[in-house]
């Protein structure tokens, strides 16, 4: 990416906030405007010096000073010789590499130096290293046009989203416990995706950090693919090979805050740049991380462009921005005396609130067809209704109530969650106030809270049933659907991130059983509109029978803009119940279309292998009703077919 010189107006953007292409002039971009050279911009108005340095100097500090401008950024412009190791005549192996490495050294207020990595920077040294790398982005050919085209002109509201959640550092491993790098990764991934008929896959975040153990949530480089596992250009292999097999692509990107290391953000210059310069607004204890400072315009600036620049320049197809509930309130993960009130003695953070709206805007304004995903746990509302409707912007929420409620519910012994069934129709009171995803994230599985396979209680067939059916009542409730990787075989203890998966399981009995239900359910969640056309209101979603406590019973119906229709019963116990009456809205009948307790799937056998005939029987507030057989532990989906016309002879025999 050439350098691209900043006009007044695009410094005043910057400052003010509104700078979403500032990432195209600050930091190290190459140009040839004084011959081939390398353009380096930094802001820090409040150092007394800033000096570009790196081996190309034997990391001296003074040797290459800066120049300060009148708005508080500095700038020097170096000839592209003095960083090339055939021009220094350099031989040794690595020496290309080492030249490529700069920091910022700047002279603080208080008569210190120190070394900090450039916040712009598009690459980095790979852990436990942390330089800076001159990088240059440019010139990758993409081949997803078509891909591009369509999510143009898309609508993820009312088009199927079924997202695979993965680490890229544990999905797959060399056998010596070496990371797969991008396009390795890409190898394997892109046809198991395909295969298992996922739409989506969300990437945990892939922007360079120093500490594995945050799993990419302590971002350092938001402007750099982590080296972990491979430059820029294999990341943007990657993701152009999903986009090929007709996969989008989501990446958890981290807006709320950043670590407190040297190299970082905190102090830039000696003073805060990106942070308040309260502590009581900044600090984040419970994290050790610091907050970003929200009423700052050239912090706002500096997210707004790494937003806009993992979706322009990765072709991004959303961001799950992480920690919402962080910028929104003061008060998050904060006990009293803790955290200031804003100017009307409130907890909200108002400038946070504002930034995302500006944010949300920003880019549905420039991307049309992407997705904005708020990881926001609180109450806040209208966090998916656009920002003219008093809203935030989001395009989608995660459904942490929902999630929270079914992981309490399912640990429950079958025999008492009869006097908790409350936690499993809760959600409908709420499901159509948000555009909500329906996660069972990475966040479920680890600390202590047992793989989703072991959350469910009982013997071992218990359990592979339980999740054979949770994983199907998720894919019935209104909802996007996320599922963490794993999941889809019953991957047996917790995630490791600094293991591979244990794909060893597929080699025993019953895990091969769940991959082969997830796969099964996911095609048939994309050949059903019924499953998401609707996802957003009533019109989707006809209750049939909400109140079974006493069986831990729950049916409902499914509706397509057509007026088709599926019709869902999930049985939460494990007694199977040959004459289960189901209420129905009009004459018809029901087939099974997926039955989770199907023997192919590891299950008892279960159900009803023909079609079932409505009958003139009310049942509940419906005049028609139908009998099935309800397996244990399971979800059955039937396709509900309602002539358009009959004969009264044919009454019987529609």
């Amino acid at each position: 990416m050439l350098y691209s010189p900043p006009d007044g107006a695009r410094r005043a953007a910057f400052h003010q906030g509104e700078g979403y292409d500032a990432y195209r002039w600050m930091g190290a971009h190459k140009t040839t405007l004084d011959g081939q050279a390398w353009q380096f911009t930094v802001w820090a108005p409040n150092a007394l010096r800033v000096c570009v340095t790196g081996e190309f100097c034997s990391w001296r500090y003074e040797d290459y000073p800066m120049q300060k401008q009148y708005d508080g950024t500095w700038e020097l412009r170096l000839p592209a010789a003095l960083f090339d190791a055939k021009a220094q005549g350099r031989t040794d192996p690595d020496a290309q590499q080492k030249l490529r490495a700069y920091k910022y050294a700047i002279l603080c207020a208080d008569g210190q130096w120190h070394l900090r990595a450039d916040p712009y920077a598009f690459g980095s040294e790979l852990r436990p290293a942390n330089a800076s790398l001159l990088t240059d982005i440019g010139g990758y050919a993409w081949q997803d046009a078509d891909w591009m085209a369509r999510r143009a002109q898309g609508d993820p509201v009312h088009e199927p989203v079924n997202i695979y959640e993965m680490h890229l550092g544990s999905w797959r491993r060399h056998k010596d416990g070496s990371f797969y790098t991008y396009e390795e990764t890409a190898a394997e991934l892109v046809p198991y995706l395909k295969d298992m008929g996922y739409t989506h896959v969300e990437f945990l975040p892939v922007m360079e950090h120093p500490l594995d153990m945050s799993w990419g949530y302590q971002v350092s480089g938001f402007f750099a693919p982590t080296a972990r596992y491979g430059t820029a250009f294999g990341l943007m292999r990657l993701i152009d090979a999903l986009h090929q097999a007709g996969v989008g692509v989501i990446l958890d990107w981290v807006p709320a805050h950043f670590p407190r290391d040297e190299i970082g953000l905190r102090r830039f210059d000696g003073t805060p740049c990106y942070e308040h310069q309260d502590p009581r607004r900044s600090d984040m204890a419970q994290w050790g991380t610091v907050l970003f400072d929200f009423g700052r315009g050239e912090a706002c600036s500096f997210l707004m462009a790494s937003a806009c620049y993992w979706l322009e320049w990765f072709h991004a197809d959303g961001l799950r921005c992480d920690a919402v509930s962080a910028i929104l309130y003061h008060d998050f993960c904060r006990e009293p005396g803790q955290w200031v009130p804003n100017i009307h003695g409130g907890n909200e953070n108002l400038e946070g609130a504002a930034f995302l709206k500006r944010l949300n805007t920003t880019v549905y304004g420039r991307y049309p067809g992407v997705m904005m995903i708020a990881e926001e746990s609180t109450a806040y509302p209208r966090v998916t209704h656009p920002v003219h409707a008093g809203g935030l912007g989001f395009g989608f929420k995660w459904n942490m109530g929902w999630m929270n409620d079914m992981l309490s519910y399912i640990k429950l012994d079958p025999v008492y969650r009869k006097y908790h069934h409350d936690k499993l129709t809760f959600s409908l009171m709420y499901a159509f106030s948000e555009n909500y995803i329906l996660p069972f994230s990475h966040d479920e599985v680890v600390h202590g809270k047992h793989s989703m396979l072991d959350k469910n209680p009982g013997d071992l067939w218990q359990k592979f049933a339980g999740l054979r059916m949770l994983l199907g009542y998720q894919l019935c409730h209104p909802g996007k659907k996320l599922n963490f990787m794993g999941t889809e075989f019953a991957h047996f203890i917790e995630w490791k991130y600094e293991d591979q998966l244990d794909w060893f399981l597929l080699v025993y009995e019953r895990h091969p059983d769940v991959q082969k239900c997830v796969r099964a359910l996911n095609a048939l969640y994309r050949s059903h509109p019924a499953l998401w056309q609707q996802d957003d209101g009533w019109a989707g979603f006809t209750w049939l029978n909400a109140d079974d406590s006493e069986r831990s019973i729950l049916s409902f119906l499914r509706w397509d803009r057509a007026g088709n229709a599926l019709m869902c019963v999930t049985n939460f116990t494990p007694a199977c119940y040959a004459d289960y009456r189901v209420g129905l809205p009009a004459y018809g009948y029901v087939k099974e279309a997926l039955n989770t307790d199907d023997p192919a799937y590891g299950g008892s056998g279960k159900g009803n292998p023909r079609a079932v005939r409505a009958q003139k029987q009310p049942c509940g507030q419906f005049a028609y009703s139908a009998s099935i057989a309800v397996p244990p532990l399971s979800t059955v989906i039937y396709t509900y077919t309602r002539p358009q016309r009959r004969a009264k002879r044919n009454i019987n025999n529609p």
